[in-house]
């Protein structure tokens, strides 16, 4: 998972408005940090790291241009290099014909490698990166530099339209065209997010989230549609076109754990969707378990913490911060290697002994994926003398990878795999495992009513690909690919 942010402004410089904008986003992505600006020419910088990490005072002032571009990384396809950072430029000396364009994009392309091929097999042009955004700009440009008399949305809607007929899987992306403007698009599923924010009906902004808004001084205008182009001209002029429109399913794992409770995306705000996960966690098992004793209700720090004190009020039980978390360790679930997961776990949570010496206590995480974090965390309560741990997950198990931008790269590595949930709970050492749901977790998000979906992105719990066109050969293949990547990254 990554983020992404587009600004352009009327009157300055945006750089220190896309900083702002990354530090709020780098929950989406800790390993690498980038920006284009365009002001005559374009002006980049991107590196590994935080994003405080990657600039300094000098970067931001040296990044002039009333539009521009940033991003945050996780190594969904590509690893972690330098050269797989993006955001991703060329200019008009690779395009002959066609505008300078810098691209940003978060989500991923699971037939990404067959494109590549098939570009360097009809140009002489070199890629030298397997970045899904690298192939997906030089797909637009070739398109553009290609254009003949039409206006120039139109040859912008040209291009994007190559690309939803080409690229396969989950993207949202912002970009700059040289001279021109500033533009937003989303995959034809809308299974990645993209919000639209303007600030004085004159600035605009495209984010992964709309964390970031309010602190921007920037309103809500709207979610991107699915399929939809949006083209901010420097001249201020806005132009939008739905290119092609599928069934509309978001992603439903920004509600469990990727998106900030802050923020509100498809019209769901995440907050109040992780309450009503709790709520309905609880409710099962005060169905399945009527009796059970619990003392406490403890969150997985920091992403189940909305759904355990939601879960704590319909039990009737005390909430407790037993787990505490260092905030200098990053998100786990986002590291790249098990080795470094399992070092982090090691390293990022302590235990309030007081709270849990001799209690019987229900610890809730969004979810169970590798099953490393809950293994540790029950490990760290029975050393501090817990009386029973029940294990609940806010989520139903994991057993199919994401193809659409999330770090699942193999079954293999699901704790849930080939295994039954008596298994994972002898595996990760608690009295009891709870599982929410599918369609109690559906519902959590899709309570709030006048929704412009009617079914939602969920195939790593069900195999049910929103692109359908997803079969035991194209598993197989980006498990390949996925596990050479990491091998690479790890030797």
């Amino acid at each position: 998972m990554c983020g992404i942010a587009g600004i352009i402004n009327k009157n300055h410089d945006v750089a220190t408005e896309i900083y702002d904008g990354l530090i709020a986003l780098q929950h989406r992505g800790q390993d690498a940090a980038g920006m284009a600006t365009f002001s005559q020419s374009f002006h980049s910088k991107k590196g590994l790291g935080m994003v405080r990490e990657v600039f300094g005072q000098q970067d931001i002032e040296s990044l002039k241009g009333r539009m521009g571009i940033g991003h945050v990384r996780y190594p969904t396809a590509g690893g972690i290099q330098l050269e797989d950072a993006q955001p991703f430029l060329f200019g008009t000396d690779l395009f002959k014909t066609g505008p300078g364009l810098a691209l940003a994009h978060n989500g991923n392309i699971f037939n990404a490698l067959d494109l590549k091929h098939d570009i360097l097999d009809k140009q002489e042009y070199s890629i030298n990166s397997n970045n899904d955004a690298a192939i997906m700009l030089h797909i637009m440009g070739l398109d553009l530099s290609a254009r003949s008399s039409a206006s120039f949305f139109d040859y912008l809607c040209n291009a994007v339209k190559s690309i939803y007929q080409k690229a396969k899987g989950g993207y949202s992306v912002v970009a700059l065209v040289a001279n021109q403007g500033l533009m937003a698009f989303r995959d034809p599923h809308g299974v990645r997010p993209l919000v639209w924010g303007t600030r004085n009906g004159m600035d605009h902004i495209f984010a992964s989230e709309d964390s970031m808004f309010g602190q921007l001084k920037f309103k809500l205008k709207r979610d991107l549609e699915p399929g939809e182009l949006v083209f901010v001209g420097l001249n201020g002029q806005v132009k939008s076109k739905i290119i092609l429109q599928k069934e509309f399913r978001p992603c439903i794992f920004e509600y469990v754990y990727f998106a900030r409770p802050d923020a509100t995306l498809n019209g769901v705000n995440v907050y109040r969707a992780r309450q009503r996960m709790g709520e309905n966690l609880a409710k099962k098992i005060k169905r399945i378990y009527p009796n059970l004793p619990i003392d406490a209700v403890i969150p997985a720090p920091d992403s189940a913490s909305t759904a355990a004190l939601s879960a704590a009020y319909t039990l009737g039980a005390k909430y407790s911060q037993a787990l505490v978390k260092n905030m200098f360790i990053g998100r786990t679930f986002i590291m790249p290697g098990q080795e470094i997961r399992q070092q982090a776990n090691h390293r990022k949570l302590s235990v309030i002994d007081q709270e849990v010496r001799g209690q019987n206590v229900l610890v809730i995480d969004d979810s169970i994926v590798r099953g490393n974090v809950s293994r540790h965390i029950v490990k760290l309560l029975r050393e501090h003398g817990a009386k029973a741990i029940y294990f609940a997950s806010a989520s139903p198990a994991l057993r199919w990878p994401d193809l659409y931008g999330i770090d699942l790269p193999t079954r293999e590595e699901y704790v849930a795999y080939n295994r039954t949930e008596e298994q994972i709970r002898e595996f990760i050492g608690a009295d009891v495992l709870i599982y929410q749901d599918l369609a109690d977790l559906i519902e959590a998000v899709m309570r709030e009513g006048n929704l412009k979906f009617k079914r939602m992105h969920t195939a790593y719990f069900d195999g049910d690909y929103p692109t359908g066109d997803v079969d035991e050969k194209v598993l197989v293949g980006v498990e390949g690919f996925r596990k050479e990547q990491k091998s690479t990254y790890l030797a």
